[in-house]
């Protein structure tokens, strides 16, 4: 019996079939739409409880690009905003990889692509999702450094009471950071700390992500007091801040 549902948004119908039954055969059910016109219109239920546990957009579609599509997403209201969007690029310039994680996608797969690492990559996703919502045993203490605060059991991040939208990787790579506040950490240590045990290949993406951070915690993001590049190594989160 299928534990999660997912949506593609895909104009290939013969991968479209080829993956929906492969995530099937691994107890992940398929919704396929062959457009982008037909996918946000699934993506906008009057019950929330039947959205989609997570998105597999293409970028090229027939009647709209997949970063329009994942903007619009973003842009929804309610939990529909927050569904996490696994990007499927055809493309090679990495160029479409970077603006559609600015766009708010949690994670890329350039075609073609290994459906084994497909499906590790959905299965991190929605672990993390799922450890949202998990109830923890004890309440775990908020982080506070100046302005910031990073609550870890209600998954929020606010600077001056006002939230910070962030993606539940980038949610995770920040806390990773200030858990470890004034430690410089390499590129590799910081992923160890917030990947599964299955793969999960975010260290061409990462540079991207600590951007998408730093735009919705630091006053200027092109001056930035809280996430600090160390060059040649990695980055280090400040401990003292505003």
């Amino acid at each position: 019996m299928s534990t999660h549902t997912l949506l593609m948004i895909e104009d290939d119908a013969r991968l479209a079939q080829m993956v929906s039954e492969y995530l099937g055969q691994n107890s992940l059910a398929v919704i396929h739409c062959a457009d982008a016109t037909s996918g946000l219109e699934r993506l906008q239920p009057g019950d929330p409880s039947e959205l989609p546990d997570l998105v597999i957009l293409d970028l090229m579609l027939p009647d709209m690009d997949g970063l329009e599509v994942c903007r619009r997403l973003r842009a929804l209201p309610g939990a529909a905003a927050k569904v996490p969007v696994l990007m499927l690029t055809a493309k090679g310039d990495p160029m479409d990889r970077v603006i559609g994680l600015e766009m708010g996608a949690d994670d890329y797969l350039p075609k073609p692509f290994e459906p084994r690492e497909l499906l590790a990559r959905i299965r991190a996703i929605l672990r993390r999702r799922g450890s949202e919502g998990a109830p923890a045993s004890q309440p775990i203490p908020a982080l506070r450094f100046g302005s910031l605060e990073i609550d870890r059991d209600a998954r929020t991040v606010t600077v001056a009471s006002q939230p910070c939208e962030l993606t539940s990787y980038q949610f995770d790579l920040l806390v990773a950071l200030a858990e470890r506040a004034g430690r410089v950490l390499t590129r590799d240590q910081i992923m160890e700390a917030v990947r599964g045990r299955e793969l999960e290949a975010f260290d061409r993406s990462i540079d991207v992500h600590m951007g998408r951070i730093r735009a919705a915690i630091e006053v200027d993001s092109k001056n930035p007091k809280r996430i600090l590049t160390v060059r040649g190594v990695g980055y280090v989160f400040a401990k003292q801040q505003d």
